[in-house]
């Protein structure tokens, strides 16, 4: 048990650290290259900082554990909505706009529906996960027309980009060409390397405590892949960047949804396991609505409303171990 525990717990270090590294040699390189700051964040950043999550679950469903890897990616929308959000918001009450959060936290909201709706009907398919990666990829592109158009951070994946550059002085830092490579190679080979010790630690530790796989990647592995952004929202609330740190998570949902749920039904189609589509699922899916009705009444996340989040979390958490 504590092998397996420390297996969880290195690939956990390996994967966090490797995605920093990743992120930081890829966007040294781009802007190298001559990439704009704009197209380097919606891109380079948006899909680094989500690589814990997009390797994790990619990983388990390619060693035929897709109920961790689904597990993930509810887990980590349900880690960023309730558990994220209320602690960002309990720092400092998050203020809220109202026109990105109806179409950036409406489009997650919709996409949450659509997997309920597939799973509850056994259409998890590969046409559905190539039908949410066209998704993620033509949100992309919507976010980098808008985001030149009308200025920086009007878009979910926009703050995304910019919560990391705010909470990360050295993240455009000039280095030697062949020391970002090198940086950039690092981080490849320990996201790697993380994502296989951890998904191996997870179902040794599943089997040994009794619980799921897909509980295991609805608590540990989603929590453990989300504190990137916790870190990362905590920063910018404390900084009173609100706003930037709403875009964080609701961008990260996406890219969780989308992305990684578009590529986890490419590579393991099948259906969801029970302890998904039964609670967890239309809870995310519950969550999502109450989290657009909060910031909606009065164009803020109080820290009434944050308490409410981080206690449903703690309250999901015990009902999913229990």
């Amino acid at each position: 048990m504590l092998l397996s525990a420390l297996t969880l717990l290195g690939g956990f270090v390996l994967l966090i650290i490797g995605g920093e590294l990743l992120v930081r040699g890829a966007v040294r390189l781009a802007e190298r290259a001559g990439m704009s700051q704009l197209l380097i964040g919606l891109t380079i950043v948006g899909f680094g900082t989500s690589a814990p999550e997009l390797v994790a679950s990619l990983g388990a469903a390619m060693q035929g554990f897709p109920d961790i890897a689904w597990g993930n990616v509810i887990g980590s929308n349900m880690a960023n909505s309730l558990l994220i959000l209320g602690v960002a918001s309990i720092i400092y009450p998050m203020a809220v706009a109202r026109g990105p959060l109806w179409r950036d936290g409406g489009l997650a909201a919709v996409t949450t529906g659509m997997l309920y709706f597939a799973a509850s009907y056994g259409l998890v398919n590969r046409w559905l996960g190539l039908f949410f990666v066209f998704a993620m990829l033509a949100y992309l592109y919507y976010a980098y027309r808008e985001e030149k158009a009308e200025g920086p951070h009007t878009t979910a994946v926009g703050e995304k980009a910019a919560a990391l550059e705010e909470s990360d002085k050295a993240l455009h830092l000039q280095q030697a060409v062949l020391r970002s490579i090198m940086v950039l190679i690092a981080g490849i080979v320990m996201i790697v390397a993380g994502g296989h010790f951890l998904v191996a630690g997870a179902v040794e530790v599943a089997e040994w405590i009794g619980l799921s796989k897909a509980v295991i990647g609805l608590t540990v592995i989603a929590i453990g892949t989300s504190m990137p952004e916790l870190v990362t929202a905590v920063i910018a609330a404390i900084r009173g960047a609100s706003a930037v740190a709403l875009g964080n998570v609701l961008g990260s949902n996406l890219f969780n949804l989308l992305l990684i749920g578009g590529l986890t039904a490419t590579v393991a189609p099948g259906p969801i396991a029970e302890q998904l589509t039964g609670f967890s699922l239309p809870l995310l899916l519950v969550v999502s609505v109450l989290l657009m009705v909060f910031a909606a009444t009065s164009h803020r996340i109080s820290r009434i409303e944050g308490g409410i989040l981080f206690t449903l979390y703690v309250a999901l958490m015990v009902h999913s171990v229990s």
